[in-house]
């Protein structure tokens, strides 16, 4: 092979399997700063956090072709992410702080919420905690919300990826308490849909009485062991200031209803995302072709 093209190649390869190497020195520099002098209970290592993004690109922008969309309701400040659960495994939250990462600038490090059985999974907990991952206790999120981290939020929990195939995109039952949080910490929502990811396992069924036993959380049977790639597009709604949040001091159902708002909102974020849905080749459904 030609020398020129054989180097032509290596670097296109490394063009399309690495990510922008000065944006990514960038963007990091940029976090060094903001942690500078923080020190963080859960181990967050910006160099594994580092490490971790780089080795996820490929899937992020060329496997599941990523897209971020009103990035412009964004502020440079704190949130509290909410957003539908879905995929079976929790790819999506992967791939939102990534892209939280990556598409704003400056750049928002997001504070997953895990469920208490993910560390325990071996060669898993040191790359959980490495990454800004922590146990998604009232304890956790509070502290994390008083220290101005972004955190995100599934108020469906497990039941939103435990979903079977007739019932993709259908938005499962809230819990209350991080509105509670919110008000607490004074920290302002931030609802966001993601569309895209209940393809990952088109076909899904669950058997809850087998997990129960097998004290698992959820136990999907579907033909496609690996995740299909489907196309995620996340959709940012408008930030819930905390002019229009109920009082800390609000009564049960004066929560339940503005949790109720929120569900309706990202659920109409669903929606419109739905409505230009992209297909596995990429093709959105009212994208013309000729």
């Amino acid at each position: 092979m030609n020398l020129s093209l054989k180097s032509y190649l290596s670097k296109l390869s490394q063009e399309y399997l690495q990510p922008d190497l000065k944006k990514l020195d960038e963007i990091y520099d940029a976090l060094e700063i903001q942690y500078e002098g923080k020190n963080d209970p859960w181990g967050l290592n910006l160099n594994t956090h580092r490490k971790c993004f780089e080795y996820f690109w490929f899937f992020y922008k060329h496997y599941f072709r990523v897209k971020l969309h009103n990035k412009n309701h964004l502020e440079n400040k704190n949130y509290m992410i909410i957003a539908n659960h879905s995929g079976q495994v929790a790819i999506d939250a992967l791939l939102t702080m990534m892209a939280f990462i990556y598409e704003i600038n400056p750049p928002h490090l997001v504070r997953g919420m895990i469920e208490r059985f993910v560390p325990t999974i071996p060669f898993v907990g040191e790359l959980i905690t490495g990454t800004g991952h922590v146990l998604g206790d009232r304890k956790n999120c509070l502290y994390l919300l008083q220290k101005k981290e972004n955190i995100l939020v599934f108020p469906e929990g497990v039941k939103g990826i435990a979903k079977e195939t007739s019932q993709f995109y259908k938005l499962q039952d809230f819990t209350t308490g991080f509105l509670r949080l919110a008000l607490q910490t004074k920290t302002s929502i931030l609802p966001i849909a993601i569309v895209g990811a209940e393809e990952f396992y088109p076909y899904v069924i669950h058997f809850p009485k087998i997990a129960k036993l097998l004290k698992l959380p959820v136990l999907p049977l579907t033909p496609t062991l690996i995740p299909l790639p489907s196309p995620v597009d996340i959709y940012i709604g408008k930030p819930l200031s905390l002019e229009t949040l109920p009082s800390q001091k609000s009564t049960e159902k004066e929560i339940n209803n503005h949790v109720l708002e929120l569900k309706n909102e990202i659920n109409d974020l669903i929606q419109t995302g739905l409505k230009q849905k992209r297909n596995y080749l990429g093709h959105a459904k009212n994208e013309s072709r000729k």
